[in-house]
């Protein structure tokens, strides 16, 4: 892969131009990078609102009908549902693994099977969450596309 630049004055937002043989995993978790730096999910703390890049985030999940949004060292309050953040955010590598987890397949350091057609996915940051049953199509289409 070649990585090019050029600096154009009259541009006023970045634009990006991937020129490709044929599509393959490598370019699919390109543009999906590249999709999640400019989107922003709408979060809260305890004390003020705050946009959070799609790329930091390396979890959501939803607990109590509240939706929680995992970051390297953080733990934030999202404004939405974790279907519409399922919707928002699947152009971004999100897949979802649980009835309330979805999960950054950016950030996806392994993955190994267990009992009971589990599986256990390890985030870079070293959290474990379970894959259930039902979402491993899900997860095994996602990684396919990762190829």
């Amino acid at each position: 892969m070649r990585v090019k630049k050029q600096r154009d004055a009259k541009l006023r937002e970045i634009e990006v131009l991937v020129r490709y043989d044929q599509e393959n995993g490598e370019l699919r978790q390109l543009l999906s990078m590249i999709q999640s730096i400019d989107t922003r999910i709408r979060c809260r703390d305890e004390y003020k609102e705050r946009m959070i890049k799609a790329a930091d985030v390396f979890y959501i999940e939803s607990v109590d009908k509240k939706t929680f949004v995992y970051l390297k060292e953080e733990v934030l309050r999202a404004d939405g549902r974790l279907y519409q953040l399922k919707d928002e955010l699947s152009a971004c590598g999100f897949v979802q693994i649980s009835k309330s987890c979805l999960i950054n397949i950016n950030v996806l350091d392994s993955i190994r099977t267990l009992l009971n057609s589990r599986m256990e996915a390890t985030l870079s940051n070293g959290e474990r969450l379970f894959v259930t049953r039902k979402y491993l199509a899900d997860i095994r289409q996602a990684l396919q596309e990762d190829r």
